[in-house]
């Protein structure tokens, strides 16, 4: 069993995210680093990839700006959605040459770590036919949308854990007329916030049992990253320092 490596990266602005996902992408490739799961939330921003309609998008770049909600066109697949604080977002750094090049299968994959997650909640996941994503009762819980290059994936889920729904009221989610958005902590129905190192915790444990790795480190900042380069040399060094302090890595 190969081994994976996490990262807890706290919240990340999304460009800066990206960029880091690029740069593993290409360490991945040259078989310089292990298979990868990065972990972060971002502050307020709405994504939308190839096959996103601006109409989707019910308010102007102008209100978005006064309102400080950054708005990014992507390369994965898929319409639009949100990203900010209380949402957890999975980026995969995956050799999908070491998983039969199926990426019908690691949609599905993904799927199911969201599903098993869930049940550590007590809640039960499901999926759409014909729509990736994984819903509870009829709600959209995760979105997921992927970008792969030299069959390395990067982009990946959105699971709403403490996420402020209203600002998906300013969208069609997913390009999905009439579609409702939900979360852990409103599925709850308690007004404290849902403890996101659990929701880690869970997003690791079943990342490992779907993909068939074995989990070899997690190292987590516990800071946020706004300043700087963000690629994985930084990460790298970053890492380097934890590991020396051995005060964050687990």
């Amino acid at each position: 069993m190969d081994d994976f490596k996490a990262y807890k990266l706290g919240i990340v602005p999304y460009q800066k995210a990206l960029e880091l996902q690029l740069s593993l992408l290409e360490k991945r490739k040259k078989g310089d680093i292990e298979d990868t799961l990065l972990l972060v939330e971002h502050p307020p921003t709405f994504t939308t990839g190839r096959g996103g309609k601006s109409e989707h998008l019910l308010k102007s770049r102008e209100e978005l700006k006064k309102k400080g909600i950054h708005f990014e066109v992507i390369s994965r697949g898929g319409d639009i959605t949100f990203h900010g604080p209380g949402q957890l977002v999975g980026y995969p750094i995956l050799n999908l040459k070491k998983h039969n090049n199926d990426v019908h299968k690691y949609l599905r994959n993904l799927e199911e770590v969201i599903i098993l997650a869930l049940s550590d909640f007590g809640i039960k996941g499901e999926r759409l036919k014909g729509i990736t994503g994984v819903w509870v009762k009829g709600e959209k819980i995760t979105s997921i949308g992927v970008g792969i290059k030299k069959w390395i994936t990067y982009h990946g889920f959105a699971l709403n854990v403490n996420t402020d729904l209203s600002y998906f009221d300013m969208i069609v989610p997913c390009g999905i007329q009439g579609v409702k958005i939900t979360s852990l902590k409103k599925l709850s129905g308690n007004e404290q916030d849902i403890d996101m190192s659990k929701a880690e915790e869970s997003i690791i444990n079943a990342f490992s049992e779907v993909f068939n790795r074995r989990l070899g480190a997690i190292v987590s900042t516990e800071q946020q990253i706004l300043d700087g380069a963000l690629d994985a040399e930084f990460l790298f060094e970053i890492e380097r320092k934890l590991t020396s302090s051995t005060s964050l890595l687990a």
